[in-house]
């Protein structure tokens, strides 16, 4: 157990992170603190080792995980894992209108700790977690459905990641105004005018974070960190099919704040049983709470749906949504085709595509591409495609560890339904994990659809999530393009590819992404994947398209988190 530290100690230990953290948002260099790689996790490290996370989430199953906060009455659970396993966790059933308060009530002395210690404090938080990434792990495998390697880095160090760059950015925007100044203003041959002034950062209030099923960790963390460090109380509302990797984190939070001398009420969790959210997980409690007047900020990953609905009806909060997209690669030419393919099967795989930056849609003109390989038809490379997806699951042992298990029936419903779509150049096929009987895994599905097909948009202009993808035969490469245009515009994309060897394409491709405000990967054909993106450096979604009103992160994700309060003296 790490030793308890005051605020002072913790900026001074955490100070050169910060500083770092700091250098590497402004260079947008390769940088992180949390090592990727498993075996950099265990008792020389002073952390937990592979065994020793297993058998901490092991000790966690079939009991009822306590968190002292106020207004407990009585338990909810009934998470399963995708893995077929009963988690038999219960947690404590809040009372909102206690805990609420008594978070209010907390947030007093941490506002006037000020941006350095909050930050130092947020750091800690995020370093104790990293210390039991592989009980973290344990528990986003279990209730994500993610293969464990993946819940591991993304889960874990990614996740610790994109929370330490929202405390940079949070920190940056506070200091960015100076806290104190004198004033003074020349009144020619009068004495001068002389002011004292002091400049607050002030939070809004209580922070609501709306965690999600697919990636509770990386996508809970960036609202949690950014409104925690710009002095805001934080209630976490975790999926209910995915509380634990969240519950946990609330545990460990509420331990550091009490240790540095702070209320543990400034982050509390608010769980739900099973059912009681909804068919999406979202739509009980989560309602109720972010219509509370209390409630000044909302952080939501999930359906368009409930996050257009938190955008209209949450108007006395700040609400900050990812929600669902379209994905688009447009396939001009590529001098890689090997590459490109194996490129772009790893990324129709990766988690059985239950990404919100998965490719859903793959525009290649009907008359085929230019490559390195000669001419390819439209025929030739959804083939050739398709081939590279058998290739890279070939092996069963090899394909659940890059598929995952799917996360909800919904998911398999639709593989199953994609066939009926169009003519499936690569169809699903479920396989048995080797242990774990009782997973659902399926292989991708491929749908080969044709634009000018008089009801084809209907089906590929509709987010389809999970591992569905549609190769669309289009004109050419600029009709491609305008179709990215009527994509991105209409229904929103957190990603866009594009492969060209054609400078004039690649403007085109550019310049539309430029336009409709959506994040472009161009030619990647090694180990850096459409779907994948590394904090500190590239940014996750933009807010300027349908998908999302945020960006993780920038300056706009942290700074109408807080506002600035002046207080004016005569000097």
């Amino acid at each position: 157990m790490a030793a308890a530290l005051t605020a002072p100690q913790l900026i001074e230990k955490h100070r050169p992170t910060l500083d770092q953290a700091l250098d590497t948002i402004r260079s947008r260099a390769y940088w992180s603190p949390h090592p990727e790689h498993p075996k950099a996790y265990g008792e020389e490290h002073g952390s937990l080792g592979p065994a020793e996370g297993k058998a901490a989430f092991d000790a966690l199953l079939g009991g009822r995980f306590e968190i002292d906060q106020p207004g407990t009455e009585g338990r909810v659970g009934g998470e399963k894992s995708p893995y077929g396993i009963e988690l038999g966790v219960t947690y404590p059933r809040a009372n909102p209108e206690v805990l609420i308060p008594a978070m209010r009530a907390a947030m007093p002395d941490w506002v006037v700790a000020g941006p350095e210690a909050r930050a130092a404090v947020c750091l800690e938080i995020i370093a104790r977690i990293n210390a039991r990434t592989h009980e973290f792990a344990q528990a986003v495998m279990h209730t994500s459905g993610q293969a464990y390697l993946m819940a591991m880095q993304a889960g874990g160090p990614h996740a610790q990641d994109r929370g330490m760059e929202a405390v940079a950015y949070a920190y940056v925007e506070q200091v960015r105004t100076p806290g104190t100044a004198l004033w003074s203003k020349p009144q020619g041959k009068r004495d001068p005018l002389h002011l004292d002034k002091r400049f607050t950062p002030v939070p809004r209030g209580v922070a609501l974070t709306i965690g999600c099923n697919t990636f509770p960790t990386w996508n809970g963390y960036p609202g949690l960190f950014a409104s925690l460090a710009t002095g805001n109380a934080v209630l976490v509302k975790p999926h209910p099919h995915a509380a634990l990797p969240l519950a946990l984190t609330v545990r460990v939070a509420r331990e550091v704040l009490a240790e540095a001398g702070f209320d543990a009420n400034l982050v509390a969790l608010v769980a739900e049983g099973e059912g009681e959210g909804g068919a999406a997980g979202n739509t009980g409690i989560a309602k109720e709470l972010a219509l509370h007047p209390e409630v000044r900020i909302v952080d939501y990953t999930g359906s368009t749906e409930f996050g257009d609905w938190l955008e209209v009806n949450a108007r006395q909060a700040q609400v900050y949504t990812e929600k669902a997209g379209v994905n688009t690669v447009v396939i001009d030419s590529t001098d890689d085709y090997r590459g490109m393919l194996a490129n772009l099967a790893f990324s129709l795989c990766l988690y059985s595509g239950q990404m919100c930056t998965t490719p859903q849609n793959l525009l290649i003109p009907r008359g085929g591409i230019a490559t390195d390989q000669g001419e390819k038809s439209y025929d030739e490379v959804t083939a050739d495609l398709a081939g590279a997806v058998d290739k890279l699951l070939g092996d069963d042992a090899r394909a659940v560890a890059i598929l995952g298990a799917i996360v909800n029936p919904a998911v398999e419903g639709r593989v199953k339904e994609a066939a009926s779509f169009g003519e499936a150049v690569l169809e699903s096929r479920a396989l048995t994990h080797p242990e774990f009987p009782g997973a659902t895994v399926r292989t991708p599905v491929m749908v080969k659809l044709d634009s000018a097909a008089a009801d084809a948009a209907d089906t590929f202009l509709n987010e389809c999530f999970g591992p569905v993808s549609f190769a669309v035969a289009v004109d050419s490469t600029s009709d491609a393009v305008a179709l990215l245009r009527r994509t991105i515009r209409e229904k929103g994309a957190m990603t866009v590819g594009g492969y060209t060897t054609d400078p004039a394409a690649e403007k085109l491709i550019e310049d539309a992404c430029l336009t409709e405000c959506a994040q472009l990967s161009l030619n990647l054909t090694g180990g850096v994947y459409v779907n994948q993106t590394a904090a500190f450096s590239d940014f996750h979604g933009s807010g300027g398209n349908p998908a999302a009103n945020a960006a993780l992160s920038d300056g706009a994700y942290v700074a109408n988190r807080f506002r600035t309060v002046e207080v004016r003296r005569q000097a």
